[in-house]
């Protein structure tokens, strides 16, 4: 199928071929039949993405920021890679479109096959032949409404949920500047409310558009005060909404000067926010913000798992404010197809993008692309890329999940080690697989991973995905009779351990992304500990806010599991030796902001006698560096920091090794993989494997029983 999609670093726009998405439980598929664009927000991502690197850099300075702090810990070249893979990312196009359904999830109810149904969201409602639409970002559209009106639903929904935000009241007089596409759906929206309108622009035809649709006065920008003024009989406006789209503070500064004592000035549009204090305190004005669609936006909980809030405690969330648009212009209230100015077919589309950026010199306002009717979903879950041949003597991977993390440091270390073969990619979107798919010259582009498992011509999975999919994933790779390498942690509940356990037959390589141990600094302190040995190990890991995916247990794991797991393998690692028991106690206050076992001290005792203590600290300055290890044995005193200085202490003299880049071991993980594959000896036990993993399950246990816990 085709999507449109652009470079955030280069600015390239097109129409490219990608694998239809997978219909996930909490959604549906559904076959575009029109999208709008969106001329305000996408010409300005448009815009910002054809912007050089530097002019990039100005607009955000608090980013450059992070990169500079994070070049003193890693080092120039690890950021600079990091931060350019990042900026390669391709960014989807469009959030409002209007479509049939084609398949539906297994927790989607009121749905069916066949349904017509207008659609919302970024990243969801796409400028695509096929979307997959999580529940609370999609409506049924009325029979009486036509695909192109209800193709308007998001941008009618953020007008909605601005109006709303001024709680206008029947016959209060109302100011609307800035008369785009928002702002014309205001004014009709506000009419509908029984208000008396005032719209402003600085183009005639839209100050005209304005007049026809309902606005009982209109007005250039430069005669608003004037004419704001005349209009509410001198005593200023109830209300004011800015829907313009401009850097100007100007429009903040008109609706201080237009609006009455204690009115409300509510923020659609993106304009400029140095707000003159005297004139909003003066006449205590009640200055507002809209955001988006409404309730629900942005949380994760509403729109990607489906959690619906309260009828009556939230009666307005986005899905509902969909509704509400959908019917307003079924009643005839509201009428979108009297703002479009240009219709194309979707194969068309890069037609609407030179308008969009001045390459064709015409005025528009409202732009739909319509799509084709004859899509078959079976015949787009895959892409070939190419008929590369491939050789049986490398390691031949299928990699399943791209995301920032795989494609800014798994992909570039495989790729330095060479011997590998990339075959088949599968990933959530077909965006992903699409931009990762190319940069690395995969053979083929799915979003199913049965193509992963089911190919022969591959040998070597690869799992990448968020930490709840992995155990399955391995499962699966070795019932394929494949070599499996997954990103930490191996699994996210006991049980799954022990199912894998029982699916491991040793004939297939396990390895999992314990990258610590190789690195160089690592191996140097392992050869120095030649017998039962003490280590100290302290992580200042920072803050991962609640709302993060890894924190959500059911998912992610939390960080115990999801990220302490690396910890105890350096540790296991270095004494050579398995835990048996484990006593871990976290930093119990009042602030909840992050969990309690965000700060943890953990202690652990191993077979052959040593110990270790970990200590995970998440609420610590991130200036200090992150991970910091000290190690006793027999003489011998060890510091490892961050990976890039390692001081060793032996016989009455100081050892002090450096280096410029930090070097977690990466490519030491996958140059081991690659061996193992080829030799058919594991890199990393699986017997350590399992028992660090299970190790974190008793840190938990621990946690919640204050005792010492057996492993």
């Amino acid at each position: 199928m085709k999507q449109l999609i652009q470079s955030f670093k280069t600015g390239e726009l097109g129409l490219f071929d990608v694998p239809a998405p997978i219909c996930q439980e909490n959604g549906a598929l559904v076959q575009t039949t029109v999208s709008l664009v969106s001329a305000g927000t996408e010409k300005m991502l448009v815009d910002f993405a054809k912007k050089s690197m530097l002019a990039k850099a100005k607009d955000r300075p608090d980013l450059v920021k992070q990169v500079v702090d994070k070049m003193k810990k890693e080092g120039v070249k690890n950021t600079l890679e990091k931060v350019f893979t990042k900026l390669d990312t391709p960014i989807p196009l469009g959030y409002s479109a209007a479509g049939q359904v084609i398949e539906v999830g297994s927790n989607m109810s009121g749905l069916n096959v066949g349904d017509r149904v207008a659609c919302g969201g970024a990243g969801y409602a796409n400028h695509a032949e096929i979307n997959y639409v999580p529940k609370n970002l999609m409506v049924k559209i009325p029979d009486e409404v036509d695909d192109i009106d209800a193709s308007f639903v998001t941008v009618g929904a953020i007008a909605l949920q601005g109006v709303r935000q001024t709680e206008p009241k029947l016959g209060e007089r109302v100011a609307v500047i800035g008369l785009g596409l928002l702002g014309q759906l205001t004014v009709q929206l506000l009419k509908a409310n029984g208000c008396k309108v005032i719209g402003s622009d600085v183009d005639p035809d839209k100050i005209a558009l304005a007049k026809k649709l309902g606005a009982d006065e209109t007005c250039h920008a430069g005669d608003l005060i004037a004419k704001a003024n005349e209009f509410s009989n001198g005593h200023g406006v109830d209300a004011v909404i800015i829907a313009a789209s401009t850097s100007s503070n100007q429009p903040v500064i008109d609706a201080a000067e237009i609006s009455r004592m204690r009115g409300r000035v509510v923020f659609l549009g993106m304009v400029g926010m140095d707000i003159p204090r005297n004139d909003y305190y003066k006449k205590e004005i009640d200055l507002r913000l809209s955001m988006a669609y409404g309730p629900g936006r942005y949380d994760p909980e509403y729109e990607e798992k489906g959690h619906d809030y309260p009828f009556d405690l939230v009666r307005w969330t986005e899905q509902r404010n969909f509704e509400a648009f959908l019917g307003l212009i079924e009643e005839g209230k509201i009428t979108p197809k009297e703002l479009i100015t240009h219709s194309y077919g979707f194969d068309d589309a890069m037609t609407a993008y030179d308008l969009l950026e001045g390459k064709i010199q015409e005025k528009y306002l409202g732009i739909v692309l319509k799509y084709k009717k004859d899509i078959n979903l079976d015949e787009h879950k895959i892409v070939q890329r190419s008929d590369k041949a491939v050789s049986a003597d490398k390691v031949n991977v299928g990699l399943i999940g791209a995301g920032n993390f795989t494609k800014s440091v798994i992909l570039p270390n495989m790729q330095k080690v060479g011997g590998y073969e990339l075959v088949g990619l599968c990933t959530a979107t077909g965006v992903s697989a699409q931009g990762t798919g190319k940069k690395y010259d995969f053979k083929y582009i799915t979003t199913d991973s049965d193509e992963i498992f089911k190919n022969t011509e591959i040998n070597s999975v690869f799992v990448t995905t968020q930490h709840n999919d992995h155990a399955l994933k391995v499962i699966k790779a070795m019932e394929n009779q494949k070599h499996c390498f997954v990103e930490k942690p191996l699994c996210i509940y006991e049980e799954e351990l022990e199912a894998i356990k029982e699916a491991y037959n040793g004939k297939s390589i396990l390895q999992v992304g314990f990258n610590r141990r190789f690195s160089p600094m690592v191996e140097k302190m392992k050869v120095k500990l030649n017998g039962p040995a003490s280590i100290n190990y302290r992580v200042n890991a920072g803050i991962i806010p609640k709302d993060i995916w890894i924190q959500d247990r059911t998912i992610g794991g939390g960080r115990i599991i999801g990220e302490v797991c690396h910890f105890i393998d350096t540790c296991s690692y270095l004494v050579d030796s398995e835990v048996v028991s484990v006593y871990a106690a976290t930093v119990q206050k009042d602030d909840q902001s992050i969990p309690d076992e965000d700060n943890v001290n953990i202690t652990l005792k191993y077979a052959n006698g040593s110990t270790a203590i970990i200590s995970y600290y998440a609420y610590g300055d991130t200036s200090m560096p992150k991970e910091h290890i000290e190690a006793f044995c027999n003489g011998v005193s060890m510091q490892m920091t961050d990976f890039r200085e390692l001081i060793i202490y032996s016989g009455g003299k100081k050892e002090k090794i450096k280096s410029a880049n930090q070097d977690k071991g990466f490519m030491g993980e996958f140059k081991a993989f690659k061996e193992s594959v080829q030799n058919g000896r594991p890199a990393i036990p699986f017997e350590s494997i399992y028992n660090t993993t299970k190790t974190t399950f008793k840190i938990l246990e621990s946690i919640r029983r204050g005792n010492v816990e057996q492993v």
